[in-house]
């Protein structure tokens, strides 16, 4: 997986574009994307998952792990454009009820 961090510091929120499978390889890749931007001070993180096309128990835990640390910081996690096997996994796993999805 491939992770491109796009940072808009006036709004103190990050962008990580995510591109290929995430999972449980990957899950340490996304952990630091999401600590750095929290360390830089961007409480608001953005994931667009348009190009994810297959996620695991290890990657939605990490997304849950980076929603929790966000709204502990007073910010949020927010997925963007969920690929089809992105949001068919969402929807069964009720996650899709847990996160805000753009």
């Amino acid at each position: 997986m491939d992770i491109t961090t796009e940072v808009h510091p006036g709004k103190q929120t990050s962008e990580l574009v995510l591109h290929g499978r995430f999972d449980a390889h990957e899950a340490d890749l996304f952990r630091a994307a999401v600590e750095q931007a929290l360390e830089d001070g961007h409480h608001n993180i953005r994931v667009h998952l348009a190009n994810v096309e297959f996620v695991d128990s290890t990657a939605l835990a990490e997304l849950v792990r980076g929603m929790k640390r966000c709204r502990e910081l007073r910010g949020d996690l927010v997925l963007v454009s969920p690929s089809d096997p992105v949001r068919v996994i969402l929807e069964l796993t009720k996650l899709d009820a847990a996160f805000d999805i753009a």
